[in-house]
Parts: C-alpha cells; sequence; structure tokens
C-alpha cells in the first residue's frame, strides 16, 4: 500500500492550484508547477497530522486518473503512521505490543505522525500486522 493521495493541479492565470480529490477542504497553489506539488505535500502533511491527532475518519487514498492527476504523498512520518492504523484493523495496541514484544505506548507511537520509527520497529510491525515492509525513492 502507497500512502499517495491525487489532487488536481491546473494553471490558473499565474499559479498553480492544486485541490484534493480525497479532501474537498485541502487545497492550496504555486507559482510553479513545483512549486505548488512541495506545497501539496506540505498541506497534506499537516492536515493528516490534524486528522490523526483529533482521531478524525482518514479515507484509504483514491485511484483517480486523467491528464491533470497527480500523486502527492505526505512526510514519511506521516506515511509510517497510516500505513500502521490503515493495517491494523480490529488489532488492539495491547495484542500487537505482545506481539511485537514491547511496551504498549512504545506500540502507541507508532500511531504517531510526529515519530519516526526505525526501519527496524517497521519491520517489526509489518510482521506483527501480517506484512511486510518495502521502501522505495520516488
Amino acid at each position: 500500500m502507497n500512502i499517495l493521495y491525487p489532487a488536481t493541479i491546473k494553471k490558473e492565470e499565474d499559479t498553480f492550484v492544486v485541490q484534493f480529490i480525497d479532501f474537498e477542504d485541502i487545497f492550496t497553489e504555486g507559482e510553479t508547477l513545483e512549486h505548488a506539488k512541495a506545497m501539496a505535500a506540505e498541506v497534506l502533511t499537516m492536515m493528516l497530522e490534524f486528522k490523526v491527532e483529533h482521531q478524525e475518519s482518514i479515507p484509504l487514498p483514491s485511484k483517480a486518473r486523467g491528464k491533470e492527476i497527480y500523486y502527492i504523498a505526505p512526510e514519511a512520518a506521516v506515511q509510517s503512521a497510516l500505513l500502521f492504523i490503515f493495517n491494523k484493523g480490529e488489532q488492539s495496541l495491547s495484542d500487537i505490543s505482545r506481539a511485537l514484544g514491547t511496551s504498549w505506548a512504545a506500540t502507541q507511537r507508532l500511531e504517531d505522525p510526529k515519530h519516526s520509527p526505525t526501519i527496524k520497529t517497521l519491520e517489526k510491525a509489518a510482521a506483527a500486522l501480517g506484512k511486510r515492509l518495502v521502501i522505495s525513492f520516488e
């Protein structure tokens, strides 16, 4: 699963306007296409952090298509928190903590979008969830 949210980026006069498809309340703009994409990643990161911290519902990224569609990724710490949240399903943090051989508090940090777990911790968490960790550069 990749945490890449689709957005439209349209040139309007002297700016590029970004609107996220899965979030009607998330939009931004930039002076160039690259600036607009950077601003989109920043605003997406902030909004996802807010939604996680306030336990608001977060949709899985949709698979929109089109020539004006760009896939935007939030910062890595937010991605790892969402991957854990989306994949834990109905498992309790206590059950996952036992599987990891760690404390409940340490497991809870995996849901914190401002916490950057180590790769080793992510590998263990993935295994506890019946998954495997895959890393890529894009």
